[in-house]
């Protein structure tokens, strides 16, 4: 199944995709559940499903699409976490996943803009796949891990090189509001099915530029969840932004930065496809 968070006639809302609609499941169960969290946290996404059958459905043309978790608790980060971008970077190998955090309003959904800061040009791209946390733990085993997973989702994580580079801190690069693009639904488990193999490509105006596969990750989703509920708990509707591979734009010659007018896609095998504009900010 695929659940979405979106917009429609101005109200925001949430449901199932299905082909070309969006099925208002949000406005149908409104009393129960405020928004597609809600309804993760209270493990109600089969409820949602029933629910479906009686619920408006909306031609995906006419709706506004918000990140696909627009409001979570926690959005963690995984840094160099593919062999080729860690190389490209000429970072050290490490035992334990680099992770940094994104706030809520760092984010966009799928064919809305991401946003070029007035104050830099260095805005770079990162496709990612990021996992939605369904159900709450401390201490996760990574046997259990798969357990707590609510579905996944494309993910292009814009960030601000030379804001960034400031420090030896990730958190100012990476929390420009709407530079990170989350989206364009979230596909549940057994839909997703084993993602070793799922090829995840970064396309800049129809150029690939990222290519790989989700198995050439450093740190395996377990791994990931094992570690980050370790220092924290994680709680229904917190995002794990897995990592991005190899080829950013800032380790190119020259360096190759989205700007104004640019179109940048994230597509990963039976994930999705997460499209967004470029645009500068006023």
């Amino acid at each position: 199944m695929k659940f979405a968070s979106f917009t429609h006639n101005g109200a925001a809302s949430w449901g199932l995709i299905e082909g070309d609609n969006a099925i208002d499941v949000g406005a149908r169960l409104r009393d129960r559940f405020s928004d597609l969290k809600s309804a993760i946290a209270a493990g109600a996404l089969p409820d949602a499903a029933a629910a479906a059958a009686g619920a408006t459905r909306i031609p995906l043309a006419a709706i506004g699409w918000l990140p696909v978790i627009p409001n979570p608790d926690k959005i963690l980060c995984i840094g160099l976490n593919y062999e080729t971008h860690r190389k490209e970077t000429g970072r050290s190998e490490v035992e334990n996943p680099t992770v940094f955090g994104r706030f809520a309003n760092s984010q966009t959904g799928h064919l809305t803009d991401i946003v070029r800061p007035r104050v830099s040009t260095d805005l770079d791209f990162e496709g990612e796949l990021a996992l939605v946390i369904g159900k709450a733990g401390r201490y996760i085993s990574r046997s259990e891990a798969w357990g707590h997973i609510a579905g996944y989702a494309c993910y292009n994580e814009g960030s601000v090189r030379d804001f960034q580079r400031h420090t030896h801190q990730f958190t100012p690069g990476k929390n420009f509001p709407r530079t990170g693009a989350f989206g364009p639904w979230l596909v549940t488990p057994d839909e997703a099915g084993d993602l070793a193999g799922l090829r995840l490509q970064t396309r800049l105006n129809g150029e690939v530029v990222q290519d790989a596969t989700l198995g050439q990750m450093i740190f395996d989703i377990p791994r990931q969840i094992e570690y980050c509920s370790s220092f924290t708990r994680l709680e229904p509707g917190d995002v794990i932004v897995t990592g991005t591979p190899g080829g950013v734009g800032a380790k190119r010659t020259p360096p190759l930065w989205m700007k104004p007018g640019d179109v940048v896609e994230v597509e990963i095998d039976r994930i999705g496809l997460l499209r967004n504009g470029i645009a500068q900010e006023a």
